[in-house]
């Protein structure tokens, strides 16, 4: 395992450990709904649905043509949310 992959390893280890993992997810979801990505999502869903037909798309499928898609649309805003949380957790529980 590469110096990189052990720190990534250990900081979500932290994160589960004190709770912050989940709180996070939480936080996204609230903001993810707030500012519409899901309702966005999900009509990209039926989109692709209705493009193939409910037939020929299994869920795999789905996950896989939707997924990029579904990253990009994360506004900027929320990314530099989260991120500036887990660095503001990081530096109250320096060692790791």
């Amino acid at each position: 395992m590469s110096k990189d992959s052990q720190m990534r390893a250990a900081i979500n280890q932290k994160l589960i450990e004190m709770g912050e993992r989940e709180r996070l997810k939480e936080l996204l979801r609230a903001k993810l709904v707030e500012c519409g990505w899901k309702d966005q999502l999900k009509a990209h869903c039926k989109d692709v649905i209705r493009e193939k037909g409910l037939e020929h798309v299994t869920v795999e499928d789905l996950v896989t043509e939707v997924t990029p898609k579904g990253r990009a649309l994360v506004p900027d805003s929320v990314k530099k949310e989260l991120l500036q949380r887990i660095r503001a957790f990081l530096a109250q529980h320096a060692a790791l």
